[in-house]
């Protein structure tokens, strides 16, 4: 999340020109100070005070100069800072290279939906928190939410996007290095706002082909006791989530068909962890309170078949 370090094209462009805001805000800051304690330590006395009364009126058009100077330099430096601001904004509006893929953004309270769009039906998929991109390619983002606003934003990447209700806003980013690149929701959307973060992975072309063709697989058939964990998952769970191949095909809560590929669950609030995720099966609002996934009163070996069948998620 540190917003003053680049790993892209677009990245590059906003970081150049926050560091030389930050370093001409410095500038004047310390300006000013040094300029006021110099007034400060020259403080006239009273008696050198009424002599300076008697000076010339020279003396005055002279101090008048000095501030003449100083609201010109300012403004010099301020105009200059927009112009760099405006150019800067022009430039990453549009992206260098025709995007390679389209991925659709859907904000929730309080997690995040990938869509990977394609002109062929077959190839459309769903993943949640953690989106998977190939380096050195440009990667159109379309986001919208699905409740109140949110703000979609990976600093080392690119500039943030609102999700505003009732419309589909634009935005491109593309990963110089391979790498994982943490993102967040940066405008305020309820109580679990903090824990509602982004992991972007960017992996070379061959690797991110490899991921997408697993992603595109549904969850794999199961027999024995697994059979029977996959039917207790569907009926306690299967109204709000999805798992392709296994007859649980809710739109509530996140697609869970390749859970166990993913680094962390909940938002990224937990690592993906058997007993991170036994504790977030068990008591979620305890984790994440005020989250919409219920407390579901399991028993014992009910938790512990559904773990069980959730570990074969691959």
């Amino acid at each position: 999340m540190n917003y003053l370090e680049a790993f892209g094209g677009k990245a590059g462009s906003i970081a150049t020109l926050t560091w030389a805001l930050l370093i001409l805000s410095i500038a004047v800051v310390v300006i000013i100070t040094a300029l006021t304690l110099a007034a400060v330590l020259r403080r006239r006395s009273p008696r050198r005070a009424t002599e300076a009364d008697r000076e010339p009126l020279a003396r005055e058009e002279s101090g008048l100069s000095w501030i003449t100077i100083g609201v010109a330099i300012s403004t010099v430096a301020l105009l200059g800072g927009m112009a760099w601001n405006a150019y800067t904004m022009a430039a990453i509006n549009r992206p260098p290279h025709d995007p390679a893929l389209t991925i659709r953004v859907i904000g929730h309270q309080w997690w995040w939906q990938f869509r990977y769009k394609s002109d062929d039906p077959s190839q459309i998929f769903d993943t949640a928190n953690e989106a998977h991109i190939p380096v050195g390619q440009t990667v159109r983002f379309e986001v919208e939410t699905a409740d109140v606003i949110h703000s979609f934003w990976i600093p080392a990447l690119g500039d943030k996007i609102d999700l505003i209700p009732g419309q589909t806003n634009e935005t491109w980013l593309e990963a110089g290095q391979p790498g994982v690149y943490r993102g967040q929701c940066s405008e305020y959307c309820g109580r679990q706002h903090a824990h509602m973060a982004i992991t972007v992975v960017a992996d070379a072309p061959k690797d991110f082909e490899a991921w997408r063709a697993a992603q595109l697989r549904p969850a794999k058939p199961q027999a024995g006791t697994l059979a029977s964990a996959q039917t207790l998952f569907v009926a306690r769970c299967g109204a709000c989530h999805t798992v392709r191949g296994a007859g649980a095909g809710g739109a509530l809560g996140p697609d869970l068909t390749h859970l166990m590929s993913r680094r962390d669950i909940a938002a990224n609030t937990l690592p993906n962890t058997i007993a991170n995720l036994s504790g977030w099966i068990a008591d979620p609002q305890t984790i994440k309170p005020g989250a919409k996934m219920p407390v579901l009163e399991l028993s014992a070996p009910e938790l512990a078949t559904i773990r069980q069948y959730l570990e074969t998620l691959e």
